[in-house]
């Protein structure tokens, strides 16, 4: 017995396991792969949602949001009402395009800009925006595939195991 006992002791004594540590020389341990992946993948997720993190809104900020989407429905509404405006009195519209053929050229094109710079730094933050959902979906891609493979295997898994049930069988047979 104190033969056994030493000899074991020598393998599994003092809280080591000389087999265990031996083969993790030689193989990946899997549990410990799994949380180095959680935690590449945490770290990853935290760096994107750090970097395209949107501060909290106040009161001025949601206020400006909201009068920066009222000219694109009044610019589209406006010219819908100078159509039936044209329609309904002709006479009053006319007169009112008059009006417009007396502003100066320069004005016109001030007034280009202006609609040129608005709606071209709005197409910028819609852009952004779409370049942070973007990401948003790259970052999610890691877990995607993992969940695939993970489907995969249990599918091959029940393939290989074959179905007990024989009227299932039949059935894909009969289908084929």
């Amino acid at each position: 017995m104190g033969l056994i006992d030493g000899a074991m002791n020598l393998v599994f004594g003092g809280g080591r396991n000389i087999v265990r540590e031996t083969a993790g020389v030689f193989m990946e341990n899997a549990e410990q792969r799994a949380v180095r992946e959680a935690m590449l993948q945490s770290s990853a997720l935290e760096q994107f949602s750090s970097e395209f993190a949107l501060p909290k809104k106040g009161f001025f900020d949601r206020f400006i949001d909201g009068i920066n989407r009222v000219p694109r429905p009044a610019l589209a509404l406006g010219t819908i009402g100078l159509f039936v405006s044209a329609m309904v009195d002709p006479t009053w519209f006319a007169a009112r395009m008059n009006g417009l053929a007396l502003v100066p050229e320069p004005l016109w094109w001030l007034m280009g800009a202006i609609v040129s710079f608005y709606f071209g730094a709005r197409h910028q933050v819609k852009s952004q925006e779409f370049q942070r959902s973007v990401a948003t979906t790259i970052a999610s891609t890691g877990a995607v595939v993992q969940n695939l493979e993970t489907l995969d295997s249990l599918e091959a898994g029940s393939r290989s195991q074959g179905d007990p049930n024989p009227a299932l069988d039949a059935w894909r047979r009969d289908g084929q």
